[in-house]
């Protein structure tokens, strides 16, 4: 009940952004639906393969979804809310219920939109539109339908609760402080504070070797797969297409690579933040430079993901540009969930930066400093991140595409 008067009392911008993550859901759950119906008309293994081209849309609906409850005003701490019960861990309920509200009500939305297209809910207009393709003469299984509607909730859910966690934090043993360990108010999903200076600039991530790694193995693989070629049976069926799809192996080669890209985020993040500062920086330049650094876990990932579903999106460009079938709707529904994702969380974690250093700004306004300043600041962030992030994202995208033209 809690969660609900929270929710009702929200900013119409925070409604907004939970509308977002219910749309993203009922758009998961739609595709979920339509492989369901799909496996009654074709049983065997074609249909969990393209269940398994489903797993993008709901890690991207989940990420997003934590993304918004990170976000969320009403679900962090503020004083005198423990002495009343709502501590972190209660908090951390709060927004998971909150997650869980949100996607259930994206799921009944694509249930009833699914029904609605296989003429099962009549008195709409489109009424039986799509009738033969989603198996309108077979009944629904009410397990298996419950089931797949039940994914996105879950796993979003419980993705706000693995994010939003308490979590302790290392403090410096000085007289006053709190001892190494003990759980603290701070804003639940936040980074751990380590026993460093708070003036001095925020350590580098340890990710982007790894994330370099992982990104040279999976175009390695994608480039190893595609040259080994296949039969007609080594491929993966795209929603909405015919049954010759991609080899496996390249689609391995991409998993690792979006998964090296946004390892390696924060750490290209914090590069950019170096790279600012660099050879006698200015007031302005410094700014940018220490905002980035303290930001770059943050926004990193997001900026990540974003260049690994842009590189994605070019290489299937390629892919279809080729004598292959045309992408079907399913195709450029999943296609546009995924983008849509990226695009909004990143959005969402530049509003969580900007909440976060907003006390920071308005010390600095106190102290008279000027508000081109600070624009300046913005404007030289962006550009930093967009001369670092876009040529990458270009890179990656034509070597993933390069094995895919031949």
């Amino acid at each position: 009940m809690l969660a609900l008067r929270l929710a009702r009392g929200a900013h119409p911008l925070v409604q907004l952004r939970r509308l977002l993550v219910a749309a993203a859901s009922a758009g998961t759950g739609f595709l979920l639906l339509c492989t369901l119906a799909y496996a009654l008309e074709h049983p065997g293994a074609g249909a969990v393969l393209r269940l398994a081209w489903c797993l993008a849309p709901i890690t991207a609906t989940a990420y997003f979804a934590v993304a918004v409850a990170r976000t969320d005003p009403g679900t962090r701490p503020r004083s005198g809310l423990s002495a009343v019960g709502l501590g972190p861990i209660r908090l951390m309920v709060l927004a998971t219920i909150s997650t869980a509200v949100a996607c259930v009500l994206g799921s009944m939305v694509a249930l009833l939109f699914f029904l609605h297209l296989r003429g099962d809910v009549s008195g709409l207009p489109f009424d039986g539109a799509a009738a033969e393709l989603l198996a309108a003469e077979r009944p629904l299984p009410l397990a298996g339908t419950l089931t797949l509607l039940a994914v996105v909730p879950i796993t979003a859910s419980a993705a706000s609760a693995l994010a939003l966690r308490p979590r302790p934090v290392k403090t410096t043993g000085k007289a006053g402080g709190k001892a190494t360990g003990e759980a603290t108010g701070k804003e639940p999903g936040s980074e751990p504070v380590g026993d460093t200076d708070p003036d001095a600039p925020a350590p580098p991530p340890s990710g982007l070797p790894w994330g370099v790694a992982l990104l040279a193995a999976g175009l390695a693989v994608e480039t190893y797969a595609s040259g080994s070629g296949g039969g007609p049976g080594s491929g993966v069926p795209m929603p909405g297409v015919g049954a010759d799809g991609n080899p496996v192996g390249v689609l391995a080669g991409w998993a690792l690579t979006a998964l090296g890209l946004m390892l390696a985020g924060p750490g290209l993040t914090h590069l950019c933040g170096r790279l600012l500062q660099a050879v006698r920086p200015g007031a302005m330049r410094l700014l940018a430079g220490r905002v980035l650094q303290a930001e770059a876990r943050l926004i990193g990932r997001p900026l990540g993901v974003l260049c690994a579903v842009a590189s994605a999106a070019y290489a299937s460009i390629v892919l279809y540009a080729g004598p292959r079938p045309e992408a079907g709707p399913l195709t450029a529904l999943g296609g546009l969930l995924v983008a849509g994702c990226a695009v909004l969380t990143l959005a969402t974690a530049a509003v969580e930066a900007r909440q976060a250093r907003s006390e920071t700004t308005a010390a600095l306004l106190r102290l008279g400093a000027p508000a081109t300043v600070l624009r300046g600041s913005a404007v030289l962030r962006a550009g930093a991140l967009f001369a670092v992030f876009g040529p990458l994202t270009w890179l990656v995208a034509e070597l993933a595409a390069l094995p895919l033209a031949r």
